[in-house]
């Protein structure tokens, strides 16, 4: 999908944010389409990169082999991600999230390279991770592992791998998801008309406002 093919308006991506609706017929999130077009184009610069360089980058490290497969999977990172929403419903601020854990992860060990034969365990694993982070109601591994093409076996041991690699730092503040939305605004406003709403909230945070909310009303109507 490119991302010229439609303008999004901050009103049209506050609205998906901050209204989303978890009903059968709900449109895809905008962050689907701005996080395919990122990392296909990471895609891209790493096959340019790999060209040039004598050994394949993503096996360079034993301990990030875990996300290849034996075979590359016929389908497009947009089709991938649109699959896994379909039958996730994971909200915009999952991918937002999970999109943090891939560049930290990438931050952690700068010898991984994203490539046509990880990327896709790589984003199930992150979103699943992200979703169990960021939702209060998740599926199980196994059902996460039928939506991204493994065995629950597979999908299992894939979160503990991810998990201990990361040394288990999955903790996303406020600050941090704000940067990372401004991030993904000025990458895909540079080739194709997308806008990420600067005032984007992560889910705890939105939380944390109604919790304070409520607690006032109680205090106030014990003083009334």
């Amino acid at each position: 999908m490119a991302l010229t093919s439609t303008i999004i308006s901050p009103r049209k991506l506050r609205y998906d944010v901050y209204s989303y609706s978890y009903q059968q017929d709900s449109n895809i999130p905008l962050v689907i389409s701005v996080l395919a077009s990122i990392i296909d184009r990471t895609l891209s610069r790493n096959q340019r990169i790999a060209k040039n360089c004598r050994f394949p980058l993503s096996s360079i490290s034993a301990k990030t082999r875990v996300f290849d497969c034996n075979e590359t999977p016929d389908m497009t990172i947009q089709s991938y991600l649109e699959r896994i929403f379909r039958y996730t419903r994971a909200g915009p601020s999952v991918y937002v999230v999970a999109y943090v854990y891939i560049d930290r992860f990438c931050q952690f060990y700068p010898q991984f390279q994203i490539g046509a034969r990880n990327v896709h365990r790589l984003l199930i694993t992150t979103i699943m991770l992200a979703s169990k982070y960021v939702e209060d109601m998740n599926y199980r591994n196994s059902y996460f592992a039928r939506v991204g093409g493994l065995t629950t076996k597979e999908m299992n041991k894939l979160e503990v791998e991810f998990l201990f690699l990361m040394k288990f730092k999955l903790h996303v503040n406020v600050s941090v998801f704000e940067s990372y939305c401004c991030h993904l605004e000025r990458e895909v406003s540079i080739g194709g008309g997308y806008h990420i709403e600067r005032t984007l909230r992560c889910a705890e945070e939105i939380k944390t406002k109604q919790r304070e909310e409520r607690r006032f009303d109680q205090i106030a109507h014990l003083l009334l």
